[in-house]
């Protein structure tokens, strides 16, 4: 088989790729590095022919096992945690994460946080029931009532009493606040 259907050029004898030998190198050195390099070039293409077979084989076998692509990307993802998980950096981690968890320093951060969450929460609690509470005197005062009256009579006007309904403004008993 000649080197080059394998990609590497022909050099010929005495002659080096830029046309010339470089310093040092005979022209029977330079014969027989030519030749251990065309030796090692059919080499390497043997080898990925071989590789080639080998990965064609495996494939064929984990067909006919039943392991699919999908299954086999799952199985290295958990393979993989599972070297993280057993890895001297996540297992320091950890470690160092579980002793900031017990310490008087987190302890009192989380319990400081937790009354700020709740105080929050009371506050905008109160906040909530006083502003219901606003909207529920605002909807009883009179000038509300005068500004709702108007709003029912235009609409009366607008579009007409439907049968049934009495004289009196609906809104007026049903007070949602």
């Amino acid at each position: 088989m000649d080197s080059s259907e394998h990609g590497s050029p022909v050099i010929s004898p005495g002659v080096a790729i830029g046309g010339t030998l470089p310093p040092g190198l005979t022209e029977e050195e330079a014969e027989e590095i030519q030749v251990e390099l065309t030796k090692v070039d059919d080499e390497i293409q043997t080898l990925r022919q071989v590789l080639m077979a080998k990965e064609r084989h495996a494939a064929e076998l984990k067909r006919r096992l039943g392991i699919s692509p999908l299954s086999e990307i799952k199985q290295n993802i958990t393979k993989g945690w599972h070297d993280v998980q057993c890895s001297n950096a996540y297992l320091t981690a950890s470690a160092t994460l579980e002793d900031i968890g017990r310490s008087d320093a987190y302890k009192r951060t989380q319990e400081t946080l937790s009354q700020a969450g709740q105080m929050t929460s009371a506050a905008f609690s109160t906040v909530g029931s006083a502003i219901r509470n606003r909207f529920g005197e605002m909807r009883n005062s009179p000038s509300f009532k005068t500004f709702e009256d108007k709003v029912e009579n235009m609409k009366y006007k607008v579009m007409g009493r439907s049968n049934g309904e009495s004289d009196h403004s609906p809104t007026s008993n049903n007070a949602p606040f």
